[in-house]
């Protein structure tokens, strides 16, 4: 029996800023970003939108567009690394609000959960919802990633933000893709990006020293929460590097294979925190994976990476690259990272490049390295199905990134600093946050939303 993705939706940030503009405020040479990592714009969330609003977006967009009756779904599992509450999941706010639309208790036996994993989060989600239906396969399941990746200003990591959900249909005999039943992991416990606890005591705000209730707060520290990570660029690739490498010679010896593995591939889906990363990341196993390998195993480092380099700026790997990574990264360069939706975005860009070519690709066989930073890598892969253009017909992918709305860089500015009140856009068609609760004692801080026509 297959399993796999039967139906796939998306909701994206409609905001956005030219990478070009960013450059220019930031004094960086805008073809640095956008020829040398592949960015020409990236997503923002308005004021009305946070990471339950994207989710409930594209969940909405996945049921309606294929006529999902709820009563057949048994679980709705959220990939994130933008949760909005320490104890309520995202998955628990999509069931109120579909229900509010839908209908109510629809979906009253529907089992609900977030995974939390960095950027593999959702596919965490996905495997785990795989594995339910190939032992309950009259069950159906779906699979939403939500996040926003938010940095400081004037970080590294600025140029990279992104917003947006992606929201998939998990069933027995699916139309788009049936995955294999081999999964390799190679996971190891680091802090190459990370999202802490952060504090700051109590008098350094008020300046008070004797500890006095300060709204509410009666500890001597208050707890400071940030969108933005701590992270070390060029550690998080290495790790990037060393999960992804392990994962995939893992997955070689799962296949019994001595052959090189990503010849098999038709198309390579990688998590993409910035376009251009996957064809950074992917030479070494290009590398090592090859038939007639340059590595001896006698390098220096120094040489190794010497080696990897002269690989990279081959003919036969810039082929390589426009052949099996290139139609993945086209969504990236246009809507930025989208943490745990990054890989399942490069797996549509994919699709949707295809069918706007008009290339047949059943059969083919799509190879996954999935990572997350802290830090962990999955790659496995699976095979188009028969009816993946039929379900493509309506996705409309780069039709709708054409429409995002450009905002200028004091526009950008006052929404990363929260200082922009109203929204930048009349939100139509869609969730919204509508209040946060402030008043009543038993509901401080709840969120409440509502579907805007």
């Amino acid at each position: 029996m297959k399993t796999g993705i039967d139906a796939i939706s998306f909701d994206v940030a409609k905001l956005h800023l030219p990478i070009k503009t960013l450059a220019e405020a930031r004094n960086i040479e805008p073809e640095k970003l956008e020829k040398g990592l592949g960015l020409i714009k990236m997503t923002l969330a308005d004021t009305h939108q946070d990471s339950v609003v994207f989710a409930a977006n594209a969940l909405t967009k996945l049921i309606q567009d294929n006529a999902i009756n709820l009563n057949e779904i048994a679980r709705i599992y959220v990939g994130t690394e933008s949760a909005i509450d320490n104890a309520k999941p995202i998955a628990s706010f999509l069931i109120d609000l579909m229900e509010q639309k839908f209908g109510k208790n629809t979906l009253a036996e529907c089992d609900a959960v977030d995974f939390t994993f960095a950027c593999i989060g959702g596919v965490d989600a996905m495997q785990n919802c795989l594995d339910f239906i190939q032992l309950n396969p009259t069950k159906k399941a779906i699979v939403v990633t939500t996040d926003f990746a938010k940095y400081d200003l004037n970080s590294t990591g600025e140029y990279t933000q992104g917003a947006g959900a992606m929201a998939m249909l998990i069933t027995a005999n699916p139309r788009i893709i049936a995955f294999e039943n081999n999964w390799a992991t190679n996971t190891k416990g680091v802090f190459d990006f990370f999202k802490p606890h952060r504090t700051i005591s109590k008098e350094a705000i008020t300046g008070n020293t004797n500890n006095e209730n300060w709204f509410d707060n009666l500890e001597a520290e208050i707890e400071i929460h940030k969108d933005q990570p701590v992270f070390d660029g060029q550690y998080s690739n290495q790790c990037y590097m060393d999960r992804t490498r392990n994962a995939y010679f893992s997955f070689k010896k799962l296949k019994e294979t001595s052959a090189t593995l990503y010849n098999n591939w038709n198309s390579i889906i990688m998590h993409l925190p910035y376009s251009y990363q996957g064809r950074r990341m992917l030479s070494e196993i290009y590398t090592l994976d090859a038939e007639n390998s340059v590595i001896t195993g006698n390098e220096t480092p120094a040489e190794y990476q010497n080696k990897l380099k002269e690989t990279s700026k081959t003919p036969e790997y810039k082929n390589f690259v426009q052949e099996k990574l290139m139609p993945a990264e086209l969504a990236s360069s246009l809507i930025g990272n989208l943490y745990t939706g990054s890989v399942f975005m490069g797996f549509l860009s994919t699709l949707a490049h295809f069918y706007d070519t008009n290339k047949e690709i059943t059969g083919n066989t799509f190879g996954f390295l999935a990572y997350g930073s802290g830090s962990k890598s999955k790659v496995f892969e699976g095979t188009i199905q028969d009816e993946w253009k039929s379900v493509m017909a309506n996705t409309k992918l780069f039709e709708t990134l054409k429409k995002s709305f450009e905002i200028d860089f004091e526009t950008y500015e006052r929404l990363h600093k929260k200082e922009q009140k109203q929204s930048v856009q009349t939100p139509k068609n869609e969730w919204i946050l509508d209040r946060i609760e402030k008043e009543i004692p038993t509901l401080i801080g709840a969120r409440y939303y509502k579907w805007i026509d």
